[in-house]
Order: structure tokens, then sequence, then C-alpha cells
């Protein structure tokens, strides 16, 4: 590229694809774009979208007319907003009506073909009535796809579709027509012959009709799966506040979030989400930013400290001034990176389609080849013929449009009993290449809970009573430590004391009076004095990157309680497992590296990767992609949606995030990281199902075209492979019903 292009001002657009039925039309049309000058494109197959980087002056209509010159539809969407699901087209309605009406009129047809007893006489004609839809309108999608494909010189599985089911109509239609099949009470014997026919005498209605109701079968279900692409940037945005009571005059007024602009002072009352990014002008007040940080610890705020939109307000009342709103604010930037994220993922290329890519040719060579022959051999037209259009019948398996669905709907059903969810079909293949498993810390190998650990007491105080007063105290409060506090006292001593005079100190802790006892709870400052044992207990603690809480009752420091995030009990055991699949875990936290060390040592993980910020957790996914490792990442929080977006395989905790759980290409419902062990074994076996179901799906039919080249094929032995490599690949599939998790043997 020249230097004057690449010192050309560029611009970023994102287009809406439709049309593409797999992802070689997205290698097609990313390879259209990027043929302009000074374009970069990437197309994603699963999110039917493409990021385009483009000369300012280039029109963006420029590059929608290059997408329909490829055969394909592009839009520019809307910007501000995710559209909702009423907004947009759905994808699975048309192809849900398309396999009703399909299988509804396909039953009868093979019924009628494979059971002599059904066949009245005109029965054929009942067939080619009901067929005929079927192969008109029902298929349409596979016959439109084609034809694009073969003006650009491409096979896809949807060329083998097409030209298999039409040749069986199309032979069908000639028999009846002008061959002897059309013939008051011709029948299909239910005999397996082997012999020469002209073939004129036959019809392969039922071969067009299933074929294209097992495949648009497994389109649907492809399709439900792949709408939930957009779900993670929906429920990003559904995430912040909906409406905000702002500061005008004397009084409040709530007004919509939309309506908010930068220098508005607004309330945040207990409980509440923060509606934007802003700045703290009155109150003080804990901050639980758990849902953007994905750190437990809630933040302490008062006046000048800044807050981010999304966050709840766990204390007092605060007064912030907006300094953020709309796409500015820290919410909208993460919606923006997994929105990045997930465009830059590549997407899994279909297996049928790189089989197809081969096959297809290969069946359309040998069927010209075997038409020429017989003529060449002094057999009959209608003889070649019929020797041709059976090679191209038999090689269109329904047993493909089963194939993937039938696998990952029993896989999928036995993970939903085990806790994983998987995705879709599309998501398996990275299972197999993944070497690196990155861990988020909070919430996916600990609790993402605060919990009192431990307990330092003064000469002379017993561990009952500092637990049994602190406790009540703590209870009066709202504070997320203060419940863990109370939490781990109720646990120990039972039920606690009522407190009176109870108050608030902004900034340092509580106090209040309990059996007669004037108790303190908070900062050292509280206090006159901390005893030297009690001093070094909480720094040693801080040093872990715990938190210290000094009690005290009489005017005497009496004890240090100790709250943090705990490990998870099975963490330790699931990072053996992964270890024992062959993968690398590497802890990832925003916490500090002392803290981050010390978890990693109780798991048994060496490789930290600590203080990072949350909105750089993508970029060291692709540090690790760019070391040429592929690696998965198990995460719970908003923190953790881009990251899991951006990785070759993504594993959401189901106690975390919806966005999390979104952006992921595998759901742990139970939220224990024991789960993960056993998501990415059912994920490989599942993935080795639909690779042996592809392999016969394609071996039976193979097997049966030397028949069809010979001349020696017959309607039954066409319906008998279709129906044998179905019921084939259904069984396959079945047998992962007896998938078992390794983690309930190593339980005790």
């Amino acid at each position: 590229m020249s230097s004057e292009t690449t010192e050309r001002l560029t611009s970023e657009v994102e287009l809406a694809i439709t049309g593409m039925t797999c992802a070689s039309c997205a290698a097609r049309i990313e390879r259209k774009l990027n043929k302009m000058d000074g374009v970069t494109a990437t197309v994603n197959y699963a999110t039917e979208k493409a990021k385009v980087s483009y000369p300012a002056d280039l029109e963006p209509t420029a590059l929608i007319e290059q997408v329909v010159a490829a055969g394909y539809a592009a839009t520019v969407p809307r910007t501000g907003k995710a559209p909702a699901e009423s907004e947009v087209d759905d994808p699975v309605r048309p192809l849900r009506d398309r396999l009703i009406g399909a299988a509804a009129l396909s039953v009868p047809v093979i019924a009628l073909a494979m059971v002599p007893a059904l066949q009245f006489t005109y029965w054929q004609w009942i067939s080619l009535a009901l067929a005929a839809p079927v192969l008109v309108w029902a298929a349409w999608p596979f016959h439109r796809a084609t034809w694009v494909n073969l003006r650009h010189g491409a096979a896809t599985m949807d060329t083998l579709i097409s030209i298999g089911t039409l040749a069986a109509f199309g032979w069908s239609l000639y028999a009846l027509l002008f061959g002897t099949a059309g013939t008051p009470g011709m029948t299909h014997p239910f005999e397996f012959t082997v012999e020469r026919t002209s073939g004129d005498g036959n019809i392969y209605l039922e071969v067009a009709a299933g074929v294209t109701t097992f495949i648009l079968a497994g389109r649907y279900f492809e399709a439900r799966s792949k709408r939930r692409a957009g779900a993670a940037l929906r429920s990003l945005l559904e995430l912040g506040a909906k409406d905000v009571a702002v500061l005008r005059g004397d009084g409040e007024q709530r007004i919509p979030i939309g309506e908010l602009a930068v220098g508005d002072r607004f309330v945040v009352r207990p409980g509440e989400k923060i509606a934007t990014d802003g700045m703290v002008t009155e109150g003080g007040s804990a901050i639980d930013a758990s849902m953007l940080t994905g750190e437990s610890v809630p933040v302490e705020v008062g006046p000048g400290d800044t807050v981010t939109g999304g966050c709840v307000n766990a204390g007092g009342r605060l007064v912030v001034r907006a300094t953020r709103v709309g796409s500015g604010t820290q919410l909208a930037q993460m919606a923006k990176l997994v929105e990045d994220a997930q465009n830059g993922k590549a997407a899994a290329q279909r297996l049928a389609d790189r089989i197809s890519a081969v096959f297809v040719p290969v069946v359309i060579a040998l069927a010209v080849g075997t038409l020429f022959f017989w003529l060449g051999a002094g057999a009959s037209a209608s003889g070649a013929f019929t020797s041709a259009v059976a090679v191209l019948i038999i090689a269109c398996p329904c047993a493909l449009g089963l194939a993937t669905p039938t696998a990952l709907l029993v896989g999928t059903g036995r993970g939903a009993q085990l806790g994983i969810l998987i995705k879709g079909p599309e998501v398996l293949e990275s299972t197999r290449e993944v070497d690196t498993v990155v861990l988020d810390k909070t919430g996916t190998v600990t609790t993402g809970q605060m919990s009192l650990v431990d307990v330092h007491l003064a000469e002379g105080t017993t561990a009952e009573d500092a637990l049994r007063l602190a406790g009540a105290l703590e209870d009066a409060s709202e504070h997320p430590i203060a419940k863990a506090i109370v939490r781990g006292a109720k646990d120990r001593v039972g039920k606690l004391p009522k407190v009176e005079d109870f108050s608030a100190v902004e900034g340092l802790g509580v106090r209040g009076t309990v059996d007669g006892h004037a108790v303190v709870a908070g900062r050292v400052a509280l206090l006159e004095h901390l005893p030297p044992s009690l001093a070094a207990a909480k720094a040693e603690a801080e040093k872990l990157g715990q938190t210290a809480v000094a009690v005290g009752w009489d005017g005497q420091a009496r004890a240090v309680l100790v709250v943090a995030d705990t490990v998870k009990p099975t963490s330790a055991e699931a990072v053996a497992g992964l270890k024992r699949l062959g993968l690398t875990p590497v802890l990832l936290t925003g916490d500090n590296e002392a803290v981050a060390r010390a978890v990693a040592a109780e798991v048994g993980i060496t490789e930290v990767i600590a203080e990072v910020l949350p909105r750089d957790k993508a970029d060291v996914i692709a540090r690790l992609q760019g070391e040429g490792k592929v690696v998965a990442m198990v995460g719970d929080g908003v923190n953790d949606a881009a990251a899991l977006a951006k990785a070759d395989l993504g594993l959401a905790m189901g106690t975390g995030t919806d966005v999390a759980i979104e952006a992921s290409d595998l759901t742990l419902v139970r939220g224990d990281l024991l789960a993960a062990v056993d998501a990415i074994r059912l994920s490989r076996r599942t993935l080795g199902t639909i690779k042996g179901n592809l392999f016969w799906a394609f071996a039976y039919n193979v097997a049966a075209l030397p028949l069809a080249a010979a001349g020696l094929l017959n309607p039954m032995i066409a319906g008998a492979a279709m129906a044998l490599s179905s019921v084939f690949v259904v069984t396959n599939s079945l047998r992962l019903r007896g998938f078992r998790p390794i983690t309930v043997a190593a339980r005790p």
C-alpha cells in the first residue's frame, strides 16, 4: 500500500451482514472488502457483523455495495444503544416455520415410500404433491445459498444439499411424467435387490423431502443458539439505572437516565445504583463496585471521590455531580470492549462445510464421469442418466443434518444436569486446542463474598465476648464488612444481644452500647491505644490484603477481627483437574501482588498476573494469544465480559453477572470451578462425537456411491442408506448421556 494511502485519515464502521450461511461466506465477504484500497475488514459469522476500517474520504455506502456485489446484504446499525430483541429481525422464526412445514409434509412422503402396505393407487402422485412445497419453499435458503456460492466458485454443504435434493426431485418428476413410475398401482417393493435398471420406474421423493427436513432441523437449533450473540451488549446496557433523582431548585425531580447531563447533581440512596460516572459532593458511604470491578471489598467514598455508574450504594445517602454520561461512561466503554472482542474473535469453521468443500466437487465429477462412461459403454441415455443422478442422490447424506444437532442436544442436556451450559457447536472446537486457562480470582477461585477469617485477642479477652459484642454492634450497620462480622459471630456464638445508642462515625466505624458496655468497632483511630500484639496482627492482615477491624469496649482495645474474601473449598481440586487435562492455569486479578500470590499458593497456581485494571483484562488475553497460546478464560463479573469474549474459549460462572454469562461460550451454573474441568471434558467428548457422526454420515453414502455409479441402486437401498446413517448418528450421540464427571469420584 502506498505511503499516501497510509497517511489518509481512517474511520471505522460496523456493518450488520445478512445472508451468510457458513463461515466460508464470512471469509468471502472479508476478502471482497479487503480488496478495496485502504480498507481493513474483519467479518464474524457468529455475530453476523463486519468491523471495517476505511479511508475517511470513502462513503460507507461503497462498503455496502461491495458486500451486495458479493451476494449478501449489509446495513449500518443504529448507534447509541443495543437494539431490543423486538427491534431486530428474528432469524429463528422463518427457520422454525420452514421446519414445521417441511416436517408435516415430509413424514407422510417418507412413510409412503418405505412402507409398501401404505402404497395405495396413485400414492406416488400424492407424494409428489407433498414433496414439491418442501423442495421449492422449505429448501429455498439452500438453493439461494448454492447459487450465490456457485457464482463465486465455492462449494459448501448448501451446494451438496441443493444439488442432491434437486437431483432426487428432478429425476422423480421425470420418472413420473415420462417413465413408468406414474403408472397406477406402481409400488416400491420391500427388497434390497442389486441389479441394473433404467431407473424410470423409481422415484426418490422421500430422499429429497427427508434430507431437507433434517438439515432444516440442524440449522434451526444452530440459529437459536447463535441468536444470543448480541445479548451480552443488551445485558451490559441494562445494568445501569433506568431513572435518576436530580436536584432541581429546592427539591428532587425524577427523570429518565437519558435526560441526565454533565454537571447535574443527583441523589443516590442506600441500595440504589449510581446513575452515571461522577464525583461525590455530599455524604459518605461504602460503594459495592464488585459488579464492575469484580473485587468484593467495598470502597469507602466521601466528598471529592469519584464513583462509577452501575455500582451500588451500600451505605448512606450521597449527592453526586455527573462528570460523564451516555457513551462516555465506564459501563458504556465496557460494552464497547465486549463488542470489539466479539467481532475480533475468529469464528470456527463448520466441519461439514470443510468436508463439503472437497466432497461436493468430487461427487459432481463422479456423476459426470458416470454419465459419459455409460454413454461410451453403449448404455441407453436413460440408463446413463439414471446412474449419474443416482450418484448425486446417494451422495446427499441426510445424517449431516443430524450429526451436529443431535450430539449437541444430548451433550448439552447432559451438561445441564451437571451444571454446564454449552451455547453452540461453534464453541466446541476451541476446547480441544486450549492449552492455557486464565482464572479470575474474585468470585471464581474465591467466593467473592467477605467472611470473618480470623480473630486476634488482647490478653484477658475471650473470643466469645469479642464476637458477641462486636457482632451485636455491627448488626445495626448496613456495611458489607459489618455483615461479614455478623455472619461469623452468629455462626460461632449464636444469638446476639441488642444494641442501644447506635451511631456511625463517618469514615471511621460504629459505636453503641451492648450489655452495658460502650463498644466501638472500625478503624484504629476510634481507640486510644492498640496493644503491640493486636497492632502486629493488624499489620500482617493488611499486608495480605485483608481488612482488619479493631474492636474495643469500656475504653480499651480488646480484639482485631480479620475479614477477607475466602478461597472456595473446591478450587484447589479444580486447578489440579485442569492441570491433568494438560492446561496451564494462570490467576488474573486486580488485587495487589501479595493477595494474588497468597491465593495462588493456596490452590496450586504458579503463574500470577496481578494489579490489572478491569478494562485491561482483554488485553492480557490478547497478549497471551500473541505468544501463541490458545486461551480459555473463567470469570464472573462485568469486568470479565470483554476478556471472556476475547478468549478462544470463555467460561462464565453462573453465579456471576448476566453480562459475563452472555459473553461466554460455556456457563457453569453451579458456580463451582470443578464444573470447568467437567465442561472442558464434556465439550471435547461432544466434539469427538460430532466428528464421528460426520464421518459416518458420509461413510454410509460413500460406500453406496459405487453401487450408484454402477447403476445398481434402487429406491430401497437409497432409503436404507439414509435411514441407517441417521439411526447410527442418533445412537452414537445418545452415548453422551453416559458421560460421568471425574469430580464425583474425587469428592469425599
